[in-house]
């Protein structure tokens, strides 16, 4: 039996901030927006892929995940990756609607990567595989 996955998910500062950038800036489309006490079920899908894998932006409430998620961002590592098609098309395109990248696009083997903030206390990497 193989397993699929459904989603995954990243912390978030702010639900209502995390939903605008992740729709209006990086494309991401709404899949679910439930109300669930003070927070939502929120989710988003990749616009080539509508039924696909789910984002979860999950509320940063527990207390365990500040610590984490300002130890990750210290260090560098991001919370999520996302492949693209083009990575400088893309880059160019975000950076002219503000998007902050703490590494421009790099080369390592046969993959660029760009790592952006999502002003939502995350790193996130753009990746483009040369297939």
């Amino acid at each position: 039996m193989a397993l699929e996955i459904y989603g995954t998910g990243v912390f978030v500062d702010d639900q209502a901030k995390a939903l605008d950038f992740y729709t209006k800036k990086l494309g991401f489309n709404l899949k679910h927006d439930i109300p669930i006490g003070e927070h939502r079920y929120l989710t988003v899908t990749s616009s080539v892929a509508p039924d696909g894998v789910e984002l979860l932006l999950e509320p940063s409430a527990h207390p365990a995940v500040p610590p984490f998620k300002e130890a990750l961002v210290r260090d560098g590592i991001p919370a999520a990756s996302f492949r693209v098609r083009d990575l400088q098309a893309v880059y160019e395109r975000l950076c002219n609607q503000g998007v902050i990248f703490v590494r421009e696009p790099f080369t390592a083997g046969d993959t660029k990567i760009a790592i952006l903030d999502d002003t939502c206390g995350n790193l996130i990497q753009l990746v483009e595989f040369n297939d």
